[in-house]
């Protein structure tokens, strides 16, 4: 057994400096030409532990720690990959995870979802708090971060301290977790280490390459066996058309070692894809791989974990996030049930209650599926791919079960059969996080507003004004003028008086002219009301109830969160009324 070098995943918001701590990594050691030093690989960066043991010196001598791993992979591609990655079962890509705040800016959306599909994936990682030198007054004295940021006036100390202080709260307040800056942790295990940097100036670049393989060696030394000289295991990072080559993949090696000609098989949706590795390809030496004219290099074989390119017929249909595996061709079938039992632990299909969700990889769905099962969100079906038709009539037949599960969540997906449906609602987002939330606040909503919707076959409670010189009509029926003093009065409203005496119900409505079905509070109108006799049943200055059925009353009791602080006064007010003749109504 040999210890491969961790998957180090650097994830941050736009802008807060993920490409420049990786630049600053790479670059000082591309300038001083070192020999061995951080090599590209296909969608990362490999460094060597010795690189690292220079780099940190005596900061990583003072851990007093025998040091395994060979080094670290950090891992550099775009989007979700690094971190959303099906790995095997319940498993990211990364071992470890870097995530990067501009310290100045804090916690914007990407950095929230990170965390999220961090928690979700039971991924360890650590805080690289970027731009200290943005901070007002900052300058770069002393070549240790500890002793550059004693160094600042005291001012600025104060407010490095309030800005670290505040992802601190935030990292509390949002997620739970107990965050403290690197040197003030006393259990790694129990807090998020915070490492205060600035990538640009280099600036605890150093501390933080020791903080991240220092706890690679410390806590992932058993996760990191491998069998060196196995059969390869791997993820799709990226399915890519190269000229010349044609359809390639971007993949990362965690396990094992893949050679020219192995036959590999790829995960699918359907049945997993069998074929022979025709190329291995690296980057030139000290090439940037975002650079699309990148050269490649010819490789017979490679050992975990390193990222490669692979060129393969048969790569039309494969999906970015399915795992990889090479195998004896007589154990192809073995391999093909293995990792369709791996996708399918992912996708869910079920005919029972739940909202259907699409994404682009298997990784982002699985995240997705992670963060709503810990919001105990039923879900329906999961899968790969954009919004179809199909999609469509499966989230509508939720509808008469549970109007709010009629919903499709898409992420980075398009919506190919968008419709005008009235019963099935779809929201799409390329955050994951923003996704969930846009979702619970839409079944906020629409709850209130069906729950809401009950009161409206119910009698709801109010309370009237006979209004002085507005008796329009005596009887048969008599139309008087009423003001609605608290709650919605509507047609066919029943009406008592203050002692409790049915008197009759309100027939129709009007105000100038209009016929109206409901009014409001504050508005008067004029309303018909049969078997009434104005001067006799009723006058003018009276004041009335709506005379609520003991039925409804208990309905509505259900549904106060609907009404007004004056509705429910008066709803009280209805009940005691009652109550003075029957002491149990509407118990």
């Amino acid at each position: 057994m040999a210890t491969r070098s961790p998957i180090v995943s650097v994830l941050g918001h736009v802008d807060h400096g993920k490409s420049s701590i990786l630049d600053s990594f790479r670059g000082s050691n591309i300038v001083a030409g070192e020999a061995g030093a951080i090599t590209q690989a296909i969608g990362a960066s490999i460094m060597p532990l010795h690189i690292i043991q220079k780099k940190c010196g005596a900061l990583l001598q003072s851990l007093k720690m025998a040091f395994t791993i060979p080094g670290l992979l950090f891992i550099d591609t775009p989007g979700h990959a690094a971190f959303t990655t099906l790995r095997k079962r319940g498993g990211s890509l990364a071992d470890i995870a870097i995530l990067v705040v501009d310290i100045n800016e804090g916690f914007k959306p990407q950095t929230i979802e990170a965390i999220e599909i961090l928690k979700s994936s039971k991924t360890p990682f650590i805080i690289a708090a970027n731009k200290i030198d943005v901070i007002g007054g900052y300058r770069k004295v002393k070549d240790s971060l500890l002793g550059d940021i004693a160094a600042q006036d005291a001012n600025v100390q104060q407010s490095i301290e309030t800005k670290m202080y505040e992802l601190v709260g935030q990292l509390h307040e949002k997620f739970k977790l107990v965050a403290e800056r690197f040197d003030r942790v006393s259990s790694y295990t129990e807090q998020v280490a915070i490492i205060p940097c600035s990538a640009t100036q280099q600036i605890g670049m150093q501390e933080l390459l020791m903080v991240i393989t220092g706890l690679a060696q410390k806590y992932l030394e058993k996760t990191l066996k491998i069998n060196a000289t196995g059969r390869a295991k791997g993820t799709i990072l990226e399915v890519k058309e190269e000229k010349g080559l044609g359809k390639t993949v971007d993949a990362i090696i965690y396990d094992g070692t893949l050679n020219t000609n192995d036959t590999i098989v790829i995960g699918s949706l359907n049945n997993p894809i069998v074929t022979k590795v025709r190329a291995l390809l690296e980057p030139h030496a000290l090439s940037d791989m975002r650079d699309k004219k990148s050269k490649f290099k010819t490789v017979k074989s490679v050992s975990a974990a390193i990222g490669v390119k692979i060129a393969a017929p048969e790569l039309d249909s494969v999906i970015a996030g399915m795992p990889l595996v090479s195998c004896d061709p007589k154990d192809v079938e073995a391999v093909k049930a293995d990792l369709m039992s791996e996708v399918e632990d992912i996708l869910i299909e079920t005919d029972g209650a739940g909202i259907l969700i699409k994404a682009d990889t298997i990784g982002s769905l699985e995240a997705m599926i992670n963060i709503l099962k810990e919001k105990k969100i039923p879900i329906r079906k999961a899968t790969i791919g954009n919004i179809t038709k199909k999609d469509y009539s499966e989230a509508e037949s939720n509808y008469e079960k549970d109007p709010l599960q009629a919903v499709i969540l898409g992420f980075s997906v398009t919506d190919e059969a968008r419709t005008e449906n009235k019963f099935v609602k779809v929201l799409t987002n390329n955050i994951i996080y923003k996704l969930i939330e846009d979702f619970e606040e839409w079944q906020i909503n629409t709850k209130k507003e069906l729950e809401s919707k009950k009161l409206d076959v119910l009698i709801r409670p109010c309370k009237l004004e006979i209004l002085r010189n507005c008796i329009f009509r005596q009887s048969n029926p008599c139309i008087a003028g009423v003001e609605v003093l608290i709650g919605v009065l509507k047609a066919n409203t029943p009406l008592m008086k203050s002692n409790g005496v049915h008197i009759t119900t309100v027939k129709a409505l009007q105000s100038e002219g209009d016929n109206l079905t409901t009014v409001t509070k504050g508005r008067q109108v004029a309303a018909s009301m049969p078997n009434v006799t104005a001067g006799r049943q009723i006058d003018e200055g009276d004041f009335v109830y709506s005379d609520i059925p003991e039925g409804d009353f208990r309905k509505i009791k259900k549904l106060t969160e609907y009404l007004t602080k004056d509705e429910i006064t008066i709803l009280k007010e209805i009940a005691e009324i009652h109550r003075k003749r029957n002491p149990v109504w509407g118990v």
